[in-house]
Order: structure tokens, then C-alpha cells, then sequence
């Protein structure tokens, strides 16, 4: 059976999720995630760009995450919902290899089902 999202319900598992990556909770983060969740990514290079489908593959990437990004923060700047849809922006330092602090900005799309992320379209510049 599905049940239909609404926004307020959509807003406060987008925001559970998005702050679930400070301290990063692979588990928390996964638990918000559908069997047949699909994440696609444009990031810096081998940082795992692309398509990735299921829980597994998903997985995967957030437990990658320190490899490429050491001692990252991710603060949300802006997160909204509407219905089962919802988009977050975002920002993200970390420490890079020479010691100075990498940032980027980017946007998170988001799709909904039955109380979980079904999609998650993320962006960054």
C-alpha cells in the first residue's frame, strides 16, 4: 500500500537525513532510503561520479565519503518540500591533502514514497 506524502512529513525526513551526514550515520542514513533507491551525483573527480542504484551501491558512497572528503561538515542553508518532493541546498568543507580547507556549494533533489527517499538528484558547483 502506499501512503501519500505530505509536505510536512516530506520537510522533516528531508531535514532527519540531511543531518544525519554531521556526524556521518551511514545507518540513519539508510534507514530514510527505499530497497530501490537511485542516487545520482555529479561531484569532484573520483569522488565516485554517477548513477547509483539500490540500497548497496548507495550505500557504498556514503561509507566512501571520508576517503574523499576528510573531516567533512555539511551545513544545510536552505531546505524545502512539497507533497513527495522536496530540494535542500547545502554547502560542505573539508580538510584537503595539503592541510588547507576545501569547500563546495550544491543542491539535493529529492523524490518520496512511502515515508523514504526514493531519489536523490545532487548537484554542485
Amino acid at each position: 500500500m502506499t501512503t501519500t506524502a505530505t509536505t510536512e512529513s516530506t520537510l522533516a525526513l528531508l531535514t532527519r537525513f540531511e543531518k544525519a551526514f554531521n556526524p556521518l550515520d551511514v545507518d540513519a542514513l539508510m534507514s530514510d532510503m527505499s530497497e530501490d533507491v537511485v542516487f545520482e551525483h555529479i561531484a569532484p573527480a573520483g569522488a565516485g561520479l554517477g548513477r547509483h542504484e539500490g540500497q548497496a551501491a548507495v550505500r557504498a558512497v556514503w561509507e566512501s565519503l571520508p576517503s574523499h572528503f576528510p573531516d567533512f561538515k555539511l551545513e544545510i542553508v536552505d531546505i524545502f518540500a512539497g507533497a513527495d518532493r522536496g530540494a535542500c541546498r547545502w554547502s560542505m568543507t573539508w580538510r584537503q591533502e595539503d592541510g588547507n580547507e576545501g569547500s563546495m556549494r550544491g543542491c539535493d533533489f529529492f523524490r518520496v514514497r512511502d515515508g523514504k527517499i526514493t531519489e536523490k538528484l545532487s548537484y554542485t558547483a
